[in-house]
């Protein structure tokens, strides 16, 4: 039993004899699975206040078996015993407990939890009750006459009324703990059972992007790498520049940039008259003679698609119910409900679908600008094809070659049967992954830009008999919770074979089939693939 469920269960038990809550004290404790001297303690003292004299001194006799030099346990199993009738016993734990007084006047137990002082007297007052039990009232006299001798407080009256009995032959009563008067756990433990922030909330201190004030612990969004330029609020502090002229380096810390480009003043003038700038995520030097003040239009509003920017959120649906197995029926593919492109719980702010990019403009040098035009007059009729599978493959073909062709050469090259080969490609400004054409009217021109094309492959069994009604992207890493599951990584494309009930889907990735949560992955375009088969 760990320590800390123990220090809890002594607590609430406490707690409930404070309330006065018998029962529910011995309930807590015999919860304890390996109880200590002071907890059966407590337990004989909640039976003593029931009345149960026989379970409270079943609970003595094993709280003397765990210390067997506990005084107090003796001189409380002493005034149990008497009021059984078993004179002898009783007579035996009074002189066992003033043995285990050591001599000493009083023991103080508050160090061990218990707010109650052992006197010695108090064990000669009970062992007196033992004699005038027996009849033996002159033995009762002389102890009490000890008993009267020794120092310590908290005697009042007590000692002088039991003489006065004795003389009269009156029964004395046994003197026990207080009702109520328990071991208690330390106040410094039980406060560290309350658990604790030890490293508080986590404040930006710095950060490449710019105005971050996240403060969680999820990995941040992808960046591009180089310089970024501050958020400014209006175009009376921008330090946007517009080049009147273009400029060609000469020197390893200066820039080249085109005539009207638009650049971001870093630092100030130095005395050669060039300033630092931050031009296309290239830090570098400018002559500030070619440097205009550009006008900077600020919009008030969020634009509604612009790309994704700050930390992606977690989900924020509750987590969804797995669904009901019921035996002997399956999901029908005609029953299928297409879910809306983006789940309910994300805003288009935090996963707008990326915007159409502009085709590449070289515009770095003249030099460069010679370069290109010269490998595009040589390489006009060929294409050069990038395939990322468990590498990645590159191959130039020419620029008509059939894509059936094309996927029986890349087969050629990674050693695998076409048949189980399956190639994909992305739409321009597109993040869902579209399954290659392979019809003989389809070309790798028609999916080639700026003389490249990009592919990604997978080997996989082909899905027999299935359709594929739509595409979805993850947003987030899903583990699998059962044999039924879909495991997939963010970012990864689930082709739709089927809609469980309105939280799961079903759904097939990586040559895999099984269910997940529909919050954890969107759709940009729930017609894709409606009704073409694998």
């Amino acid at each position: 039993m760990l320590y800390t469920e123990f220090l809890q269960l002594w607590d609430e038990s406490v707690r409930a004899v404070d309330a006065k809550d018998w029962q529910g004290a011995l309930a807590k404790l015999e919860e304890i699975t390996e109880p200590t001297s002071r907890t059966l303690f407590n337990a004989a003292s909640s039976h003593l206040s029931l009345g149960q004299l026989d379970l409270a001194l079943k609970a003595l006799d094993l709280t003397i078996a765990k210390d067997e030099r506990l005084a107090v346990g003796f001189f409380q199993r002493a005034a149990v015993i008497m009021q059984l009738d078993r004179l002898e016993e009783a007579l035996s734990d009074c002189i066992w407990a003033q043995k285990h007084m050591r001599g000493n006047v009083v023991i103080d137990y508050r160090q061990l939890g218990l707010r109650f002082k052992l006197y010695s007297w108090q064990v000669l007052y009970n062992a007196a009750a033992v004699y005038c039990r027996m009849g033996q009232w002159e033995q009762a006299r002389e102890v009490l006459l000890s008993a009267s001798q020794e120092r310590g407080g908290a005697r009042g009256g007590n000692i002088e009324e039991a003489m006065d009995g004795v003389l009269k032959e009156e029964v004395m009563a046994p003197l026990l703990v207080p009702e109520g008067v328990v071991f208690r756990p330390r106040k410094q433990d039980v406060e560290q059972l309350q658990q604790r922030d030890f490293l508080g909330k986590a404040k930006v201190i710095s950060s490449m992007i710019p105005n971050d004030d996240f403060g969680g612990f999820e990995p941040l969004r992808l960046q591009k790498p180089g310089f970024y330029e501050p958020k400014v609020d209006g175009s009376q502090d921008s330090r946007y520049m517009r080049m009147r002229v273009p400029y060609m380096a000469r020197g390893p810390s200066q820039l080249t940039v085109p005539g009207g480009a638009m650049v971001f003043l870093f630092g100030e003038e130095d005395r050669d008259g060039m300033v630092t700038v931050i031009y296309d995520g290239q830090r570098g030097l400018l002559p500030v003679s070619l440097l205009e003040p550009a006008e900077v239009k600020m919009t008030k509003g969020k634009k509604k698609n612009s790309v994704p920017t700050g930390i992606p959120l977690p989900p924020g649906l509750k987590p969804p119910t797995r669904p009901q197995a019921q035996p002997g029926a399956a999901p029908s593919a005609g029953a299928v409900r297409f879910v809306s492109d983006t789940p309910p719980s994300y805003t288009t702010a935090t996963r707008a679908p990326l915007p159409a990019l502009e085709p590449p403009k070289y515009t770095a040098n003249a030099a460069s600008d010679q370069h290109a035009c010269s490998v595009q007059g040589a390489e006009a009729d060929s294409v050069v094809v990038k395939v990322h599978y468990t590498y990645t493959l590159a191959l130039s073909v020419p620029l008509d070659t059939p894509n059936h062709v094309l996927k029986e050469q890349i087969a050629q090259k990674l050693g695998q049967p076409a048949s189980h080969m399956r190639l994909r490609h992305k739409q321009h400004g597109s993040r869902v992954l579209i399954p290659l054409g392979e019809e003989l009217r389809c070309s790798v021109q028609e999916v080639a830009e700026a003389g490249r094309v990009t592919l990604w492959c997978q080997t996989e069994d082909p899905l027999a008999n299935r359709t594929i009604l739509y595409q979805m992207v993850a947003l987030y890493d899903y583990a699998a919770q059962g044999p039924e599951d879909l495991e997939f990584s963010e970012g990864d494309t689930i082709d739709i074979l089927g809609e469980v009930n309105e939280e799961w889907l079903e759904g097939h990735s990586a040559g895999n089939i099984g269910i997940f949560p529909s919050c954890f992955a969107y759709s940009e375009n729930a017609n894709i693939t409606q009704s073409s088969m694998v």
